[in-house]
């Protein structure tokens, strides 16, 4: 006979394991970390290779100058590319809030810019693309649009993608479309992180 304690847990088990797949969704409710072959714009850009990113403002996971703000500047914050494998025809970079998911799990949008030259090695602040195209951010404007948390500090995800060609996509193109274009094309990837506090 099963006792009650014993049923009790394994109700409990079971209702924590169903919660855990619905609360972290990316993306139309894709898991926190999406693996590659779903959509590599989706969840963390784990490490592939020896492409890096860094920023002369912050650390990697370190605080996030306030003029990078949505609310203050509004600007990109400058940002530094090294070692894009030789066979790169593209870059494409993506800054995301985690830690601002809508209820049907998508992931807050800050800046989508793909089709970036893979001789471009620094984004200036500020940066204003000529050879790259900008998506439109959550925030319903092209370009940049700065940390903004509402409530308290949020990490935002600066990711970086090398990719074997070069995507043809229209402006209009969202995250997720971006992230299927990606699909088998990576070269390398990489990821910055910094975080933000109202």
């Amino acid at each position: 006979m099963v006792s009650d304690s014993h049923t009790r847990r394994a109700v409990v088990t079971a209702v924590a394991a169903a919660l855990a797949g619905c609360a972290g969704g990316d993306d139309g409710g894709a898991p926190a970390s999406t693996p590659e072959s779903d959509n590599p714009a989706l969840g963390d850009a784990t490490q592939m290779g020896d492409l890096r990113l860094t920023s002369s403002a912050f650390e990697d996971g370190g605080a996030i100058p306030r003029t990078y703000g949505h609310d203050t500047d509004n600007v990109n914050p400058p940002l530094s590319i090294a070692n894009s494998p030789p066979e790169t025809q593209s870059l494409t970079l993506i800054m995301d809030d985690p830690d601002a998911v809508e209820p049907a799990g998508k992931v807050w949008l800050h800046w989508l810019v793909w089709n970036i030259p893979p001789t471009q090695t620094t984004i200036p602040e500020g940066w204003t693309p000529s050879d790259a195209i900008e998506g439109t951010n959550d925030f319903g404007n092209r370009g940049y649009g700065g940390p903004a948390p509402p409530d308290e500090r949020h990490t935002y995800r600066f990711k970086l993608y090398a990719l074997d060609t070069t995507l043809d996509l229209p402006r209009t193109a969202d995250k997720r479309a971006v992230g299927e274009a990606m699909r088998g094309r990576l070269l390398g990837r990489t990821q910055l992180t910094g975080t933000y506090a109202p």
